[in-house]
């Protein structure tokens, strides 16, 4: 086995803080001054879900722009459908900055951006330092960003520990679809949810086929009798429609993800004082004490009451304190460790 390599984890803020909301609607959670939480709440869990499964050495979160959007100014067609956020959903995105900041993580909002630019950005940066990139998010955009050195932790209906770790091999199985491929089949397939229509008559398992028969979309446009011989007449057609390469190509243009905004890593462990401040004041007791071993470093035989369903967080004793060690590599676990992500 070789050496592994410093892991990046890239968290998604919107796509979680999205998920958590709609996921714990129901509980209706509010903070003593009345504020909603239930989201920022959801947040922080999977936070510590997925550093416990990842261990890695650095997070990075990113969250949308709230206030401007390049993309929508580009292309007015972009998200236009989208009804305005609840009012509880943007406190909570706001408040969730907040309190990720007050944890000690750094948050990359990029001017006009969204959080996909933060985590394209993100694996770039990890590739030219030789590090690794794990993305947390549950948009198969991030699917394009699958390479040697990047695997997304796709999170679905289960949370962190039963998501899937996706690779080039799993995407292959998924979809029958490198990778490289893959804003090319969105781009064909379109994007409802972000107004953006597709080819028309070209679902997912036409896109699919078109590119594993020429490799890419433009090879397919370049070879209309080829598409005719290989694929059929009917799919012939749509291709050769003028309005289909202009959806493609619109697509592509907004679908591609920016590498090149400037983020900050924020190095594990954090400090156990003030993760337990904050994961006390969001009232997470079930979590707290998991937040501090995962997040701070803090070893369980330093609590009182380590890991219990019910945990207390106990301050350390009078003239002790808890020591900051650089990055620590605690022991791994044999199906989630990062030494054997990217072998």
């Amino acid at each position: 086995m070789s050496e592994a390599r410093p892991v990046i984890l890239a968290i998604d803020g919107n796509s979680l803080v999205h998920r958590s909301y709609h996921a714990q609607a129901r509980t209706a959670l509010h903070s003593a001054d009345g504020r909603p939480t239930w989201a920022v709440r959801g947040l922080l869990m999977q936070l510590v879900a997925a550093v416990d499964r990842i261990r890695p050495d650095a997070v990075v979160v990113g969250f949308d722009d709230p206030n401007d959007s390049l993309r929508r100014s580009t292309w007015p067609v972009y998200k236009a459908h989208r009804t305005d956020k609840l009012d509880t959903l943007v406190d909570q995105l706001c408040c969730a900055v907040d309190v990720l900041r007050e944890l000690g993580l750094p948050v990359t909002v990029p001017r006009g951006l969204e959080a996909d630019d933060v985590l394209a950005s993100t694996a770039a940066h990890a590739k030219a330092v030789g590090a690794c990139t794990v993305v947390v998010t549950s948009d198969r955009d991030a699917f394009a960003l699958i390479d040697d050195s990047t695997r997304v932790l796709r999170i679905i209906n289960g949370g962190v520990d039963a998501s899937p770790m996706m690779t080039a091999e799993r995407l292959v199985l998924l979809l029958g679809i490198r990778p490289e491929q893959y804003r090319d089949f969105a781009a064909l397939r379109g994007d409802p949810s972000d107004n953006l229509p597709g080819v028309r008559g070209i679902g997912p398992r036409t896109a699919a086929r078109v590119l594993q028969e020429f490799g890419s979309a433009a090879a397919a446009f370049a070879d209309p009798a080829g598409v005719r011989s290989r694929l059929g007449a009917g799919v012939a057609t749509r291709l050769a429609d003028p309005q289909a390469r202009a959806a493609f190509e619109l697509n592509c243009q907004v679908m591609a993800m920016r590498a090149d905004v400037v983020v900050e890593l924020g190095e594990l462990p954090l400090d156990a004082d003030i993760v337990g401040r904050v994961f006390r004041a969001q009232q997470l007791v079930w979590t707290v004490n998991d937040a501090l071993c995962v997040l701070a470093g803090v070893e369980p035989d330093r609590l009182e009451r380590p890991r219990e369903p019910l945990p207390t967080w106990v301050s350390p004793a009078v003239g002790e304190s808890y020591a900051r060690q650089r990055l620590p590599k605690l022991a791994p676990k044999p199906q989630h460790a990062q030494l054997s992500l990217f072998d």
